[in-house]
């Protein structure tokens, strides 16, 4: 399912336009990044969290020369599944 694929079915089973389906979809994407942004989690009950995990530094190999090459640390975002997603799955 692609975002206009999930904007078509919210506007279906919400009884609402797909324009103000789309702004949902869109607001709540860019609360999400907000609020990764400033180091905090979304937790949303039954579905899942989500929250900024740090990775360190390493070194890693060029694919084309064999090179070795030093790759920053970084801030990743992740997502943990909660237990109501995972039941409906299984």
């Amino acid at each position: 399912m692609n975002k206009s694929e999930l904007i078509e079915h919210i506007a279906n089973q919400a009884d609402i336009s797909k324009a103000a389906a789309g702004r949902a979809i869109d607001a709540t994407i860019e609360a999400v990044k907000k609020t990764l942004k400033k180091g905090g989690t979304v937790s949303l009950v039954g579905f899942g969290s989500f929250a900024v995990t740090k990775r360190a530094a390493r070194t890693g190999r060029n694919p084309r020369t064999g090179a070795a090459i030093k790759i920053k640390a970084a801030k990743v975002p992740k997502f943990r599944p909660g237990k109501a997603l995972k039941d409906a799955l299984n």
